[in-house]
């Protein structure tokens, strides 16, 4: 892991404890960026890399649990957060919204270090899903108004005769059709394409038992 390839953001008003922690992770190779408040660090310009969150709960401008769950409608970094005002309900509020874990001060380096870990894998296993996503809508993209007709027909298992008929098209040109949508979304297989379909919220709308007679 290098420099360059994550960040690590704290949010904190304890400016010790922030320098302490910048201290701690850049001896562990890990780069930091710290905030004493909410507000700066939603302001603050971020880097496109993997990255995770130290948040403290107890904040000046705002409850760090309350800024968890604004910000949980975007593609934010995983929370781990840190507190010394910890509780029951509020740890499980954090990790009811998707928080890495709840450390209540004084934590251990290596309880921090095996959540922040954790916390940086999560979020490059989200990112590559969501460039994944976005590579599969470029190319759903370029399907024509007939090839996204005949996609979910064949994701549905229908014979070629049968999602022809549905089609109301000749058995030639449904299998051109389907050749053009397995090649444009770069398919290896009708099972590859079933798990694209899925990914893109596809539906499977016909059945091949209904339509074999």
């Amino acid at each position: 892991m290098t420099v360059e390839d994550h960040v690590i953001f704290i949010v904190d008003d304890d400016a010790s404890l922030r320098e302490a922690l910048i201290d701690l992770l850049e001896s562990h190779g890990l780069r930091a960026v710290a905030f004493g408040s909410a507000g700066e660090y939603v302001e603050a310009s971020k880097p496109d890399v993997p990255a995770c969150l130290i948040l403290d709960v107890e904040l000046p401008d705002i409850n760090g649990l309350d800024l968890q769950r604004q910000i949980a409608e975007g593609d934010y970094p995983p929370v781990v957060f840190v507190t010394g005002h910890g509780d029951i309900p509020s740890s499980v509020r954090a990790i009811k919204h998707g928080a890495v874990d709840f450390l209540t001060k004084p934590f251990s380096d290596g309880d921090l270090m095996s959540a922040l870990r954790a916390g940086l894998a999560r979020d490059r296993q989200a990112r590559a899903e969501r460039g994944e996503l976005a590579a599969l809508r470029e190319r759903y993209a370029t399907l024509t108004t007939r090839e996204r007709d005949v996609f979910p027909l064949v994701i549905s298992g229908l014979l070629n005769k049968q999602a022809a008929a549905q089609l109301e098209i000749s058995e030639v040109t449904l299998q051109i059709h389907r050749r053009n949508v397995m090649q444009k979304m770069a398919a290896a297989s009708l099972a590859d394409l079933v798990r694209m379909a899925e990914k893109l919220n596809v539906p499977v709308t016909h059945s091949r038992r209904a339509g074999n007679t």
